[in-house]
């Protein structure tokens, strides 16, 4: 990360519409092939691309050899041995098959393959990129009448009426915790990490909402909403899921545009993600199991999980090295991340086992649906990465600000030439100097907005680092929320 001053500059609303919206067709995955980059002879291949090779060790399991025991105290000739023998033999093996194909069909019947999403007891499979799409695919319309989701700065919670094609806040008549459990779990988060439910008053205008119909009986949350042009208490749910976005006091003269060496639980979400003892990327901690990351990063040969370790609320490599970490478990990219141009540069690790939250480890809060970035936003960025172009990774995490450039600038044929694609983000200085470098991929851009920190993107790409007219470019994480809640969801 080039860490040297330079002038500030504004960059234009960066607004997170989420899925199904209510105007016009709902937006699916953006669609790599509607944005044909034009490089141009001045502009270098992207990085950051440090890629070491890692050489494994692959083992053999030992064989099992079963050895049937025959009945004592009755004597057998040696060929009514070996026909006993195998008899026994073939039962056992016949008996082992059974109770394998036992366990297996009950594996299958209940685990979707492919990070598909089950369909609730109906044990029918739907891709993640159709839950909550306006189309009904499973078999008694599941995936349309569980669709929850956070909107705008306040989390208010809002429900998808498959009915009405739209989505309405909830009334907090009736509203309890036990339901906001429930609306979390549904979005792919661990119940353990709930955070809180209230009711706050409703600014957007509403006219009709989602009420709670408690002699409904004992059914499902989803049934016992209905939409009414009343709610009585006059103010709607605001549901946090976890305490994201949310860091200890620092001293805040530290925070100087110019970049600094990073306080202890200043970056709280920031991670280092480790292949054989050396740092490769960094990452944002968003629940304690899940942290996101650069798809580049996780590309061949570095795409199974096996080779990562996490390192969280850890300042120096150096500490680093005599640590344990945290075992990835499973690595997602996105579908349509297109190598050559960065196009959808996001992914997702797993950890094998969830963090431990406290003043030095703390998720981000992801980009909520309705969300709005104004031109005068301010962004961080930070991470280990060199600090001058083809230098050697930082020791110490350093955090820096950089302003949003406007995306019709950064496409100019002076900068990037029409490479930048909605899922996209440009920030930095047009007069260079300061800029994310090698080894800062993956990490995080962020803003606070509403004394909250949200996560606008993720480590990307550029050409070389703080060049003039070379600003970073940033993983739009507003493109991405939907994505990232449907894999959540997938992989609880």
């Amino acid at each position: 990360m080039a860490l040297n001053s330079g002038p500030p500059a504004f960059g234009p609303y960066y607004e997170n519409h989420g899925y199904q919206l209510e105007n016009y067709p709902p937006r699916h995955l953006v669609n790599t092939n509607a944005y044909v980059p034009y490089p141009v002879p001045y502009c270098a291949s992207a990085v950051p691309q440090y890629i070491p090779r890692v050489i494994t060790d692959t083992s053999t399991p030992p064989a099992v050899h079963l050895q049937p025991k025959s009945s004592s105290g009755i004597v057998f000739t040696s060929k009514a041995k070996k026909i006993i023998c195998v008899a026994i033999s073939i039962g056992i093996i016949l008996i082992g098959a059974v109770i394998a194909t036992i366990f297996l069909w009950k594996f299958v019947k209940t685990t979707c393959p492919n990070s598909g999403i089950e369909c609730g007891t109906s044990g029918t499979c739907i891709n993640p990129a159709n839950w909550c799409d306006g189309i009904s695919h499973c078999p008694s319309g599941e995936d349309e009448n569980h669709c929850v989701r956070l909107y705008g700065p306040k989390f208010i919670l809002q429900v998808y009426s498959s009915h009405n094609k739209s989505w309405y806040p909830v009334c907090h008549d009736d509203w309890n915790d036990f339901y906001g459990k429930i609306a979390c779990k549904d979005m792919g988060y661990n119940m353990n990490s709930f955070y809180s439910s209230q009711g706050i008053t409703d600014n957007s205008g509403a006219t009709s909402y989602m009420k709670l119909n408690l002699s409904a009986g004992n059914v499902d949350l989803y049934e016992k909403l209905y939409t009414s042009n009343v709610c009585f208490s006059k103010t709607v749910v605001s549901l946090r899921c976890i305490e994201c976005g949310t860091v200890i006091k620092v001293n805040q003269l530290n925070r100087i545009v110019g970049g600094t060496i990073a306080a202890p639980g200043e970056w709280p979400w920031q991670v280092s993600l480790h292949v054989q003892g050396i740092h490769v990327c960094g990452g944002s901690i968003i629940t304690p199991e899940w942290i996101v990351t650069a798809a580049h990063c996780v590309e061949e040969p570095l795409s199974s999980p096996r080779y990562w370790t996490a390192f969280a609320g850890l300042l120096r490599q150096s500490v680093m090295f005599y640590g344990s970490g945290y075992k990835v478990q499973k690595i997602i990219s996105h579908p349509n991340y297109d190598s050559k141009t960065k196009n959808n540069d996001v992914a997702l690790m797993k950890l094998q086992t969830p963090l431990i939250f406290n003043e030095k480890i703390r998720p981000v809060c992801l980009p909520n649906p309705g969300m709005m970035f104004e031109p005068t936003q301010l962004c961080w960025i930070s991470g280990w990465g060199a600090t001058y172009e083809k230098g050697k990774t930082s020791d110490i995490l350093n955090a820096v600000m950089v302003p949003i450039i406007e995306s019709w600038r950064c496409n100019s044929r002076y900068v990037y030439n029409n490479m930048i694609t909605p899922a996209m983000i440009c920030a930095g200085y047009l007069k260079g100097k300061i800029d994310s470098c090698q080894g800062d991929s993956g990490g995080p851009l962020v803003t606070e907005k509403n004394s909250v920190w949200w996560l606008v993107g993720d480590t990307s790409w550029g050409s070389g680092c703080a060049k003039a007219n070379r600003p970073g470019v940033y993983g739009n994480l507003t493109v991405f929320t939907d994505w990232i809640y449907q894999q959540m969801q997938a992989n609880r």
